[in-house]
C-alpha cells in the first residue's frame, strides 16, 4: 500500500511528498510527474496514436499478408483484432504512468526490483532500437529514391559486400539518421510541430495513393479481388487458416513495445479517462484505416504492373511526374522523422537513462538508441514480408509478452494497482528484493520465453528442422499469448510460495 510519502490528488493521482533528491536511483527525467504537468487530454492521447499509427510500417505489415495468401478483409479484419487485443495491455499498463506519474523503467521496479527493472527495461529498448533502424532506413530509402530521379546511374552501384546496400544507399540512410541525432540533440520538445502535421500529411498521401490505385485498377472491385497471385513463386491465395494465428501475433507484436512503455507517455494524462479513451479512439481505427490503404494499394498493384509491390516508397517511384515524386518523398520523409522520435527515441532514451540516473541522461540515451539501429542493420530486417513479420514481429513478440506478463501479474494481481512511490526509489524501501533483484521474476520472464525458442530457432535456420517437433513449430504461431500466459501464471505461483524468502 502506498505510504505517507504519497498524497492524492484529482482522485486516482498519487504525487511525491518526499525529497529523495539524493538516491542514486533518483533523477529529473526518473522523477513521477507532478500534478502540475499533467497536459494529455483525451485528445492528445488519441492525436499521438493516431501519428504513430499512421506510418510506413502500417503499411507494409497489411501488405506483407497479402504476400502471404489473404484477401483485403481478412487482412483488415486480423490487423483490427490483433489492436484490439494488445489495446488491452496498454491501457492496463498506462493505469500506472497516468496514477503515479512514472515511467516505464521505475514502473518495472516493483515486479523485477529495482535494479532488476533493467532487465526488462532492456529488453525492450534494444527492440526500439530495432524500429528506430527500421524507421530511419525507410526515411533514407525515400531519400534516395528521390534522388535517383536526377542520378539513374546510382540505382546500378554494387552493394558493398559487408552490408549489403550500395554506398548511395548507405549514404541516404546515415544522413536521415543524421537528421534524426540533430532532433534529438534539440530536445524532444523539437519535435512538437512535426508531430501536429505528420498525421494529417500521411494519411492525406495515403489516401491520395488510394485514390490513384481505385482508378488505375477500375475500381475496388478488380483490384481487391486479387490476393497475390502474382507473388513469386507462385499464388498463395486461399491461405488465410495456416498464416492468420502468426499473422495475428505479429500484430500483437507491432505495439508490444509500446503496450509496455506506454507510461512513459500516459504519466503525462489527466485521467484514466483520457488515457483510456483516447488510446482506445486512436489505436485501433487508425491502425485498420491506414492498414487498408496499404492491402488495397498493394492488391491494385498486382493488377496494374503484373506483381505485387508492398513497398510504398517503389509504387511511388514508378510515377513518372519528377514533382509528385519528389513531394511525396518528402511528405514520407517528415512524416518518418515525426514517428521515429515520438515512437522509438522517447522510450529507449529513458531505458537507457535508466541504467545510470545519475550520469545518462535522456539525450545520451537518445544517441545510445541511434548507434544500436545502426548496427542492427534494418534494412535486412524488412527485405522481405516473411522475415519481417515471423522472424522480427513475432520472435520480440515472445520477448515482451513475458514482460508484460510479470507486470501486469504484479501490478494488477498482486498489488491490486497499489505502489509505495517513494519506495520505487529508495534501497532501503519494498522493492529492493535480494541485491536490487526479484529472482522469481527473472524465473518467470525465462519460463515465457522458453516454449517459444524451438520455433524461432526454426525460423532462423533450416539445420533445426530435423531435431525440432512440429509442435514447436506450431506453438510458435502463438507467441505473445504463450509468453504472456506462462510468464503471468509462473509469477503469481512463484510469489505466493516464495516471497517471503525474497524479501
Amino acid at each position: 500500500m502506498p505510504d505517507a510519502s504519497n498524497r492524492s490528488a484529482s482522485g486516482e493521482i498519487q504525487e511525491l511528498t518526499t525529497d529523495l533528491a539524493s538516491s542514486p536511483y533518483y533523477s529529473f527525467d526518473m522523477a513521477p510527474v507532478p500534478r502540475s504537468g499533467r497536459r494529455w487530454a483525451m485528445r492528445d492521447m488519441a492525436v499521438l496514436w493516431i501519428s504513430m499509427s499512421a506510418c510506413i510500417p502500417t503499411y507494409q505489415l497489411a501488405s506483407g499478408m497479402i504476400a502471404e495468401g489473404m484477401n483485403w478483409w481478412q487482412a483488415v479484419l486480423t490487423i483490427f483484432l490483433g489492436n484490439v487485443i494488445v489495446l488491452v495491455p496498454m491501457v492496463l499498463n498506462a493505469h500506472a504512468g497516468t496514477k503515479y506519474g512514472i515511467p516505464f523503467p521505475v514502473y518495472c521496479r516493483s515486479s523485477f526490483g529495482i535494479l532488476g527493472a533493467n532487465v526488462p527495461a532492456l529488453l525492450r529498448a534494444l527492440v526500439a532500437c530495432g524500429w528506430f533502424g527500421i524507421q530511419t532506413w525507410i526515411g533514407g530509402w525515400a531519400i534516395y529514391k528521390i534522388l535517383t530521379v536526377f542520378v539513374p546511374a546510382w540505382d546500378k552501384l554494387e552493394n558493398l559486400p559487408a552490408i549489403g546496400i550500395n554506398p548511395a544507399q548507405l549514404a541516404c540512410f546515415l544522413f536521415f539518421w543524421s537528421i534524426n541525432m540533430f532532433v534529438i540533440f534539440k530536445g524532444i520538445d523539437s519535435i512538437r510541430v512535426l508531430l501536429n502535421i505528420k498525421a494529417p500529411l500521411l494519411i492525406a498521401l495515403g489516401l491520395a495513393l488510394l485514390a490513384w490505385a481505385y482508378f488505375r485498377a477500375d475500381g475496388f472491385g478488380a483490384m481487391l479481388a486479387k490476393p497475390s497471385e502474382f507473388v513469386p513463386g507462385g499464388t498463395k491465395a486461399g491461405n488465410f487458416w495456416p498464416f492468420f494465428f502468426s499473422a495475428l501475433t505479429a500484430n500483437v507484436g507491432f505495439w508490444a513495445t509500446l503496450s509496455l512503455n506506454i507510461p512513459d507517455f500516459s504519466r503525462y494524462a489527466y485521467s484514466q479517462r483520457d488515457q483510456i479513451w483516447g488510446q482506445t479512439l486512436g489505436l485501433p481505427t487508425t491502425m485498420a484505416l491506414f492498414s487498408f490503404i496499404g492491402v488495397a494499394v498493394t492488391s491494385a498493384t498486382a493488377v496494374i504492373y503484373g506483381q505485387t509491390e508492398w513497398d510504398p516508397v517503389v509504387v511511388l517511384s514508378k510515377f513518372t511526374n519528377p514533382v509528385v515524386l519528389v513531394i511525396a518523398m518528402i511528405s514520407l520523409c517528415v512524416a518518418t522523422l515525426a514517428t521515429n522520435i515520438a515512437a522509438n527515441v522517447v522510450s529507449p532514451a529513458n531505458d537507457f537513462a535508466h541504467l545510470w540516473p545519475r550520469v545518462i541522461s535522456f539525450r545520451v540515451g537518445g544517441f545510445i538508441t541511434g548507434l544500436i539501429g545502426i548496427l542492427m542493420q534494418p534494412w535486412k530486417l524488412i527485405a522481405d514480408p516473411t522475415g519481417y513479420i515471423f522472424r522480427w514481429l513475432v520472435a520480440y513478440s515472445a520477448l515482451l509478452g513475458a514482460v508484460g506478463g510479470v507486470l501486469l501479474a504484479d501490478y494488477l494481481v498482486l498489488r491490486r494497482t497499489h505502489l509505495d512511490l517513494a519506495g520505487l526509489y529508495r534501497r532501503e524501501g519494498p522493492y529492493w528484493y535480494r541485491g536490487g533483484f526479484n529472482p522469481l521474476a527473472m524465473i518467470a520472464l525465462v519460463l515465457g520465453i522458453l516454449p517459444c525458442v524451438p520455433g524461432f530457432l526454426l525460423q532462423v535456420s533450416e539445420s533445426w528442422a530435423g531435431s525440432i517437433s512440429p509442435f514447436w513449430a506450431d506453438l510458435y504461431h502463438y507467441a505473445w499469448f504463450i509468453s504472456f500466459g506462462v510468464s503471468f501464471v509462473a509469477y503469481l505461483v512463484l510469489m505466493k510460495l516464495f516471497s517471503a524468502r525474497i524479501e
